[in-house]
């Protein structure tokens, strides 16, 4: 009866042990922080994806307040890019964002390259200011191979229940944002940085991609402030490269 008993006791302990996952993350080291970072340039688009001139999207948003999910049915975004980067996470180029209720206007943000403007007017934020701050950061991707530019490779993880590569790039300024990338394609499905309004993550999925246009477009966005979801914008639609007037981004 002991020996049964103690073989029941072993059977069990292998059982849990093999079907138990390690959580601990694991380092994969056969490609380094820049092999990996060359071949999400190439998954996102390649040369047209790392030097655009301009980009232009539509979509609509889901707002989260408090208990209540806003739809804002029309969100649009107006991007001309700079051509170089130092600071991640301060406003660059020139960008504008307007979103829509009802053909109600909800809010409205532009900044044309000195100025920062709503739909009043011009606002005293600068480029450093704090809602910049906290929304600028994922394009510093496109310059993490540029001189002035540190990677760091971070333990592997998932997204979604995805494998990633974790990379952190390190700006010319010293300033750190993580990204992760698919292990499986090298598409990125994460950025995180630090804010003046806490750790902000963007999740990224639902990927497309338009005829004739070397770009995959993530569909779906997913910000979060210290873990807690703000909002959602799921893109349509986008075009590359269009010409965009300046004064589009001079407010009202």
């Amino acid at each position: 009866m002991k020996k049964i008993i103690a073989l029941i006791i072993n059977i069990s302990t292998c059982f849990i042990a093999c079907s138990t996952p390690s959580v601990e993350p694991q380092l994969n080291t056969s490609l380094s922080a820049s092999q990996i970072m060359q071949r999400a340039h190439q998954a996102a688009g390649g040369a047209t994806w790392v030097k655009p001139e301009s980009l232009v999207m539509q979509g609509y948003g889901i707002f989260y307040q408090g208990d209540k999910a806003v739809i804002h049915d029309r969100h649009q975004m107006w991007r001309v890019y700079p051509v170089s980067k130092s600071d991640a996470h301060q406003a660059d180029g020139k960008v504008r964002i307007d979103s829509f209720r009802d053909e109600q206007r909800i809010f409205q943000i532009s900044f044309d390259g000195t100025t920062t403007y709503n739909h009043n007017g011009p606002l005293e934020d600068q480029a450093d200011s704090e809602r910049w701050q906290a929304n600028f950061g994922f394009g510093v991707i496109r310059f993490a191979l540029d001189p002035g530019y540190k990677l760091r490779r971070e333990a592997d993880d998932l997204v979604d229940g995805k494998p990633v590569y974790n990379i952190i790039v390190v700006d010319p300024e010293a300033g750190e944002t993580l990204f992760s990338i698919s292990q499986q394609d090298y598409a990125i499905l994460r950025v995180g940085f630090d804010t003046p309004k806490g750790w902000h993550e963007r999740l990224y999925s639902d990927f497309f991609t338009k005829p004739g246009v070397s770009w995959n477009q993530p569909g779906r966005v997913r910000l979060f402030y210290n873990g807690i979801k703000a909002n959602e914008i799921i893109w349509t639609d986008f075009s590359v490269n269009e010409k965009i007037d300046p004064q589009l981004f001079v407010l009202p």
